[in-house]
């Protein structure tokens, strides 16, 4: 077998994971050595046992060859940690994965990453913020990473494709079993701007415990990560935190005091992660690092050409503002909008650099 080939069926064998398969290797040179030792030979090493020794020397009873057919069926590439193209970020951490199950495609651009994360249980306010952010994140080069969850990370990969830019959605199940289920047609269009990513076995399930292995590849493949809403014992803190372990920049969107989704943001904030109020925040992090990345000095187009193909809501909120600061009060009795219409088509304004919001969410023509 192909050196690959033998790092596939190792990730398949239940308990051994990348820092057990790192050992093993450094023991015996390479992974198609590891299959031609007894189990006596594996066992002595550390951290590996009787149990687990026995699972090596019994992989052929493994569905390896179910694996590698669902892997052409699905159109999947496999990163190893040995690969040149596996994500550079990702491979400085203390413990990457072995091998990466990728729909789409990673690349070396890829490497100005940020992740954006946050609750599944998000406020309007938090949703809408995700969305504006990874959108502008993505319109300045930088790729958004994300975990495919309801909520915040939806919001984020949604915001980053309509910023035109790359995302990578990094799953807690195999790449046969999209969770949840009503991103899969996300995921799908995920795949062809960007990758969707996992380091479990294809028809892996999405088990509790992978979602923590999940987080620190979110964060592992960026150079930050950006908490935008998250309650006290949010799944989005453990990003934040193995983030801080891995070297990388934190930042956090605060929220009201009062908020219960905002509880784990604000205490980042008050523990010394960077506050996060727009994009520049976030850039002036990254300035001399990718200084190409950066806002360009040209000027944005006249208001004139960016007008064109505006919706029909788009259009009633613009003429209803005219030259005055208006709240949501106001320009729901003005347009007669019902508030979820108003509330989409005021991102989609902002993100297109045509309004702006002010505190207490009063809105301007640019």
């Amino acid at each position: 077998m192909e050196e690959r080939e033998c790092l596939v069926i190792l990730n398949l064998i239940r308990g051994l994971g990348p820092a057990r398969i790192r050992s093993l290797m450094a023991h015996f040179g390479s992974a198609a050595e590891i299959f031609r030792q007894p189990s006596s030979a594996l066992a002595r090493v550390p951290g590996i046992g009787a149990q687990i020794s026995r699972a090596i020397r019994n992989w052929e009873e493994l569905e390896y060859a179910e694996e590698f057919r669902l892997m052409e069926k699905l159109d999947l590439k496999i990163l190893t940690i040995f690969d040149q193209d596996y994500p550079a970020n990702l491979k400085e951490i203390y413990d990457p994965p072995s091998v990466l199950y990728v729909k789409g495609n990673v690349i070396p651009e890829d490497k100005p990453a940020l992740a954006v994360v946050g609750s599944r249980r998000a406020s309007r306010y938090g949703l809408q913020a995700a969305r504006k952010l990874a959108a502008e994140i993505a319109g300045r080069g930088f790729t958004v990473v994300s975990g495919l969850a309801r909520g915040i990370d939806t919001e984020a990969h949604r915001g980053a494709l309509a910023g035109g830019g790359r995302t990578l959605a990094v799953l807690g199940s195999g790449l046969g079993n999209i969770y949840p289920g009503e991103n899969r047609e996300l995921a799908e269009e995920i795949s062809r701007s960007g990758a969707v990513i996992s380091e479990f076995p294809i028809r892996a399930v999405p088990d509790r415990q992978n979602f923590p292995l999940r987080n620190r590849v979110v964060s592992g493949l960026s150079l930050g990560t950006v908490v935008v809403e998250a309650a006290e014992r949010s799944g989005a803190l453990i990003t934040a935190r193995l983030a801080m372990e891995q070297g990388r920049a934190v930042m956090a969107v605060p929220g009201r005091i009062d908020s219960y989704s905002a509880k784990g943001t604000n205490a980042l904030i008050r523990d010394g992660a960077k506050m996060v109020s727009g994009i520049d925040d976030i850039l002036g992090e990254f300035e001399y690092l990718f200084p190409e990345l950066q806002p360009p000095s040209a000027e944005a187009p006249p208001a004139s050409r960016r007008l064109e193909n505006l919706s029909p809501e788009e259009k009633l909120i613009w003429e209803a503002l005219g030259e005055e600061e208006m709240d949501m009060e106001a320009l729901l009795a003005r347009t007669g909008l019902p508030s979820p219409p108003l509330s989409a088509a005021l991102l989609s304004l902002e993100l297109k650099r045509l309004i702006k919001r002010l505190p207490g969410k009063v809105f301007i023509r640019s």
